[in-house]
């Protein structure tokens, strides 16, 4: 399963390939998907590039992407968006259009009051367990694991993604992995995703750059060079 990641905490200006309004993120992902991708995943934002939880602008950006294509769409619950955890578990009780799924990082305060809040919502949550935070030993011991739709492992390079997944294998709580890294350790975590068999995600959230360290034109374009990688491929990115 290979999803695309369309924005992620981008602010407008870094490269205008980056999708910032409703309309660009529904013509992104639908480029991405006729690409290979099965799964969107998006952060919506302000009109000014900001993350937002807001029900409006989730509401607006969740239709214009169901328009555009017919795949899951998950959104990000990220604490950047809205930092104090009542009020961001207000707002996603506020949602009046649901996505597919959302996206919990397992290390912010309130994880497993805002999984809890989803999942009664009948909103499927992706765990989101990052190497360099105490997420991963949390989302361990609590009692919301079982019930996650997948595990989002986030490693900044592959010996740490190796410890995060044995660790994940012993765990009571097995389920579905989704591996991925950010900037230099995106592509050798795609491929490394691929010799372990598992899913994986690319697009302009996690890297502005093709394998060859060429800026990338789009998502769609990260997509297809996803695709067209080989597990043990060379790294000049």
């Amino acid at each position: 399963m290979l999803q695309v990641c369309l924005n992620g905490g981008r602010r407008p200006g870094g490269t205008a390939a980056v999708p910032m309004t409703p309309v660009a993120m529904a013509e992104a992902a639908a480029a991405a998907v006729a690409a290979g991708a099965v799964d969107v995943h998006v952060h919506p934002k302000t009109p000014c590039g900001s993350d937002t939880l807001s029900p409006r602008v989730l509401a607006d950006t969740l239709t214009a992407l169901r328009a555009a294509v017919d795949v899951p769409v998950g959104v990000t619950t990220g604490a950047w968006a809205e930092p104090d955890p009542v009020r961001r578990l207000a707002r996603v009780r506020s949602w009046t259009v649901l996505p597919d799924r959302a996206s919990v990082n397992w290390h912010e305060p309130g994880a497993e009051a805002l999984a809890s809040a989803l999942l009664d919502r009948g909103v499927a949550v992706e765990a989101v367990l990052r190497t360099d935070t105490d997420g991963p030993a949390r989302f361990l011991r609590s009692s919301p694991a079982p019930r996650v739709l997948r595990v989002v492992a986030e490693a900044g390079s592959e010996s740490a993604a190796l410890r995060l997944l044995r660790a994940l294998a012993r765990s009571p709580h097995a389920r579905p992995v989704l591996l991925h890294g950010r900037d230099a350790a995106a592509w050798p975590l795609l491929r490394l995703a691929r010799r372990q068999g598992l899913a994986a995600r690319i697009g302009l959230e996690d890297t502005l750059l093709l394998p060859d360290g060429t800026p990338a034109r789009s998502n769609a374009q990260l997509v297809s060079a996803a695709l067209a990688q080989s597990p043990s491929a060379a790294v000049s990115a």
